[in-house]
């Protein structure tokens, strides 16, 4: 089952950080694809399971940068 969601990271300027970002959240278990949009701040995640926020937030905080969560 292929789930895909779609994320707001904020911090990113330029393609550096585009590639810190899809670099550590393609280390997450299970992820397949990642698209990172610098103008916009979205990332989407394709993932062959659920994908939990936690290990999502804490690769993006890894990376450098913050995870905005919905509320």
């Amino acid at each position: 089952m292929t789930t895909r969601n779609t994320y707001t990271v904020t911090g990113m300027t330029c393609s550096h950080c585009v590639n810190s970002v899809d670099t550590e959240i393609r280390q997450i278990p299970g992820v397949t694809d990642v698209q990172v949009d610098l103008a916009s701040g979205g990332v989407t995640i394709t993932s062959d399971q659920p994908l939990d926020e936690t290990a999502v937030a804490a690769a993006i905080d890894e990376a450098g940068y913050e995870l905005v969560r919905s509320s």
